[in-house]
């Protein structure tokens, strides 16, 4: 497939955005990755809570399927609120997705355990589950599309990588929460109750995000598109019939974001804990650590990408997937805890350097009139069948193979599925190459 996808031309504001619409849109996003990712943090701890006692690599398989089926629903979740976002505007869907997945958090940390109630207990987690997946499936398109529609054209890229940003920085902060507990309060408590605290805290994190969407205007595209009476009325129809190529694209462009951040934030943990032996607190040092230098690194990234395109850094994180991801988990068995961050720093900066492009990459490929609904679908059918499964084929992978180090095979290969989706078909649309690709 060699032919490469054209850009639409999209209306050029020249606004940059405010302090006021990075909170609103990057407050919101931390607080729906706070929500998403505490999870993948507490793995083990969910594991000893809603799983019957006795295996524990069949409970944290159990874990990490009930994590999956929070993505197997967010393809239903984008396609209900990502056209929604498209035909009543992107704020009111960023209040909403805030306040749902904020309360189907605060329910898991209310959950009677299976020492409770029996099978019950991993019922009801699933059903949480399901309802913050559903939410999640508007938020990311919805979030990407307020930044990139308030930025200027040389700065797409710095922008919208905010999303990424502040969702990084809320698994730093709910990684650090974590280890903050554990060191506090012990394994034993923290297994106990102390594991509830980070749950009960979404609802407050989640008033406060719809607060401040509540007060933020929609974006210039949407307004003008209001005022021209342009505004589709068939979001779903007409994205499927003028976007369908371009979705196809993207979906191959999510592949190795969904596995690499699942991979890292929600694998890692208990990959140091249960396979590799470092304890609870060095395996919350090591991703926060990690977690803290993804989210600085990535708006450096993003500028890069207004300079010299977006295509280079999209070809560097693929590939340095392809050739670090083995080497750098053979530093973290080799029992050393400064190695082991290293090895995950290396991981981290491979995808710093991918986030800080793909964002306004994926904004890029849609005109605005149907640009939230046709990132939302692709972008959530791919990160649910690679990202949200991510952490239990790596788990079954050592299960069944034997060998420490084989999840790095599965990251290696959906990177090079990725690294061949922007050789072929993805077009430069930022920096001095920017018109020079046919």
């Amino acid at each position: 497939m060699s032919e490469q996808v054209a850009v639409p031309e999209t209306v050029s504001t020249g606004q940059v955005p405010s302090r006021k619409v990075l909170l609103a849109a990057g407050a919101g996003h931390f607080v729906e990755w706070f929500d998403m990712g505490i999870y993948g943090t507490l793995s083990t701890v969910i594991a000893a809570n809603f799983f019957a006692a006795g295996d524990p690599t069949a409970a944290l398989l159990s874990t990490f399927a009930v994590f999956a089926a929070g993505f197997v629903i967010r393809p239903l979740g984008g396609l209900f609120f990502g056209p929604l976002a498209d035909r009543i505007g992107r704020q009111r869907v960023l209040a909403i997705v805030v306040l749902t997945t904020s309360l189907a958090t605060f329910a898991i940390g209310v959950l009677p355990t299976y020492h409770a109630v029996g099978a019950l207990a991993p019922l009801l987690l699933v059903v949480a589950r399901l309802v913050q997946g559903f939410a999640a499936g508007g938020e990311t398109s919805s979030a990407v599309t307020v930044l990139y529609e308030y930025a200027p054209p040389n700065r797409r890229g710095f922008f919208s990588s905010f999303a990424d940003t502040f969702g990084f920085a809320a698994f730093v902060f709910g990684s650090g929460l974590a280890l903050l507990l554990t060191a506090s309060f012990g394994d034993a408590t923290m297994t106990s109750w102390a594991w509830r605290l980070p749950f009960l805290l979404a609802l407050p994190l989640g008033l406060a995000g719809l607060y401040l969407r509540l007060k933020l205007q929609d974006t210039p595209e949407f307004r003008e598109l209001e005022a021209k009476g342009e505004v589709t009325e068939s979001p779903v129809r007409e994205t499927f019939r003028t976007g369908g190529k371009a979705m196809l694209v993207l979906a191959g462009l999510v592949v190795i974001k969904g596995v690499a951040h699942w991979t890292l934030q929600t694998f890692m943990p208990s990959y140091l804990q249960t396979t590799l032996h470092f304890t609870k607190v060095q395996s919350f040092v090591a991703s926060t650590v990690c977690l803290a230098v993804v989210a600085i690194a990535v708006p450096f990234a993003g500028a890069l990408s207004d300079r010299i395109g977006r295509r280079s850094l999209l070809i560097a994180g693929t590939a340095g997937f392809v050739l670090l991801t083995w080497p750098s988990l053979l530093l973290m068995s080799l029992g050393n805890e400064f190695l082991a961050i290293l090895g995950m720093v290396v991981l981290g900066l491979l995808i710093a350097a991918y986030d800080g492009a793909v964002s306004a990459t994926m904004a890029e490929l849609f005109p605005p009139r149907i640009r939230s609904g046709a990132i939302a679908i692709p972008y959530n059918i791919a990160v649910s069948l690679f990202g949200g499964t991510a952490p239990y084929i790596a788990t079954w992978l050592i299960s069944a193979s034997g060998y420490r180090l084989s999840p790095a095979f599965y990251v290696m290969l959906t990177a090079a599925i990725t690294l061949v989706t922007v050789l072929r078909v993805v077009r430069e649309t930022a920096g001095p190459k920017a018109r020079a690709v046919a």
